[in-house]
């Protein structure tokens, strides 16, 4: 569903429409949905009691990266109306191999800064997991994830301007992928 907006676009106001904006934009920048999960819930209890939300989550791929790199975007429909971001992820080595973190992450904000669109909330994540709780901490795995949050302004200007954001976030997601500071966490191309 849209809605008229005063800029002459139509405002997004459910997530099928968001859904298929976004979509439609990182499709355009040449990479193909791997996966789509859409859900639905109803029942909430304590403070969100009588709310419900619509969910979906879309994976996208491209067959000239690693497996380790895949776009993912997290939509999302309540009664506050409509939020979503883009992000680019990563599956990076293992903890051994990284050195220290806190440098690391302030190189990587580093070059999102430079890198992403500017005038946007870019939260960058680390996540280090354990596939078993008998490991060493050492061999943590690594994932790491830019994300660029959808602004209302965009879905109030409407579908298009949320698809050309989608392209240009994808766009600068790739050039982050040849910095230096990520590319050294991908993992070597086997051939």
């Amino acid at each position: 569903m849209t809605r008229e907006g005063e800029a002459g676009g139509d405002e997004v106001l459910t997530l099928e429409p968001l859904l298929e904006a976004v979509r439609d934009g990182v499709e355009a920048a040449g990479w193909a949905l791997s996966g789509l999960q859409k859900t639905t819930s109803l029942e909430f209890e304590g403070k969100w009691a009588g709310e419900s939300t619509r969910s979906a989550y879309l994976f996208f791929h491209r067959l000239d990266l690693p497996e380790a790199v895949e776009v993912d975007a997290f939509l999302d429909e309540t009664s506050q109306g409509l939020r979503g971001n883009l992000a680019l992820v990563v599956d990076g080595p293992a903890l051994s191999e990284l050195g220290r973190v806190i440098p690391l992450l302030d190189r990587l904000a580093s070059a999102a800064r430079e890198t992403l669109p500017e005038g946007y909330r870019t939260p960058i994540s680390l996540r280090l997991s354990l596939p078993d709780s008998g490991e060493p901490g050492s061999s943590a795995g690594l994932q790491l994830r830019f994300k660029l949050r959808l602004p209302k302004s965009a879905l109030e200007a409407g579908e298009a301007a949320v698809s050309a954001l989608a392209t240009a976030a994808v766009s600068a997601f790739e050039r982050l992928l040849e910095r230096p500071e990520v590319a050294e966490l991908l993992p070597p191309v086997v051939e």
